[in-house]
């Protein structure tokens, strides 16, 4: 573990960026911070209206972002090739993906877990990262440097009981990263994972519903490691399990 980052200005400039989820707390603090470090944003998420207000709000920091609305789990391959192709073509080009997309109903034994619930939670944090990176590599191979990042969580937490299809996700992530890593180290693709400390999320809310709120900082903190791995300083992370952590 490390200390937080703290990425120059200019981290991104000239830099197109993905960021899944980007509704999302992790997601929207990213892509702000991705905007802010010069990059133009494209935000991609399921429903429009909190699509448009991450859009606003970085609109209001000056830059000037795009919205893919897109479901994930309903998403084919097909869907995700139209999309990486409209934003390559569109921006002239893509640099960066960022997976902060997740899907967590909450704790719950495996042997109660209705298989579509199951199923929906493999795909959303697993399988169609993959796709959807898979679809993106075309454009990514074509920048002279770029990166594609995976947010992970705590396996020794989340590896375990109750935590279902979510855990099992996660645990593959690990192992698509490492990889996807063996098999572009010749190229100008990085592939890293980010393992954020606890934060204020959704998916923690759900596991923990009496926690308190201010217990653990805001997802916003770890949105400068997000900049890192995206940008050319994140090439000492490539193949790695990036986890900095706040300093006291």
């Amino acid at each position: 573990m490390t200390g937080l980052p703290v990425p120059p200005a200019d981290a991104l400039s000239g830099r197109t960026i993905l960021v899944t989820g980007a509704p999302g707390g992790l997601g929207d603090a990213a892509a702000r911070a991705c905007a802010q470090a010069g990059a133009t944003v494209v935000l991609l998420g399921r429903k429009v209206p909190k699509l448009s207000r991450v859009y606003d709000a970085i609109k209001a920091l000056g830059a000037e972002p795009a919205i893919y609305p897109l479901d994930l789990a309903g998403a084919d391959p097909a869907d995700y090739e139209a999309m990486a192709d409209k934003i390559g073509a569109e921006f002239g080009g893509l640099h960066g993906v960022l997976h902060c997309a997740a899907e967590f109903t909450g704790l719950r034994p495996l042997e109660v877990t209705p298989p579509e619930d199951f199923l929906r939670q493999i795909h959303v944090n697993l399988t169609a990262p993959w796709l959807l990176t898979q679809a993106c590599l075309p454009w990514l191979k074509k920048a002279a440097d770029s990166a594609v990042v995976f947010v992970g969580d705590d396996l020794s937490r989340v590896n375990r009981a109750y935590w279902g299809a979510y855990g099992v996700a996660k645990a593959g992530l690990v192992g698509l990263m490492t990889m996807l890593h063996d098999e572009t180290t010749s190229g100008p693709v990085r592939v890293s994972a980010l393992l954020p400390g606890p934060m204020r999320s959704t998916v923690r809310s759900r596991a923990y519903v009496e926690e308190a709120a201010t217990v653990f900082p805001a997802p916003a903190v770890y949105a400068p490691a997000c900049v890192h791995l995206l940008s050319e300083a994140g090439r000492g992370q490539r193949g790695k399990v990036y986890a900095p952590r706040p300093t006291a």
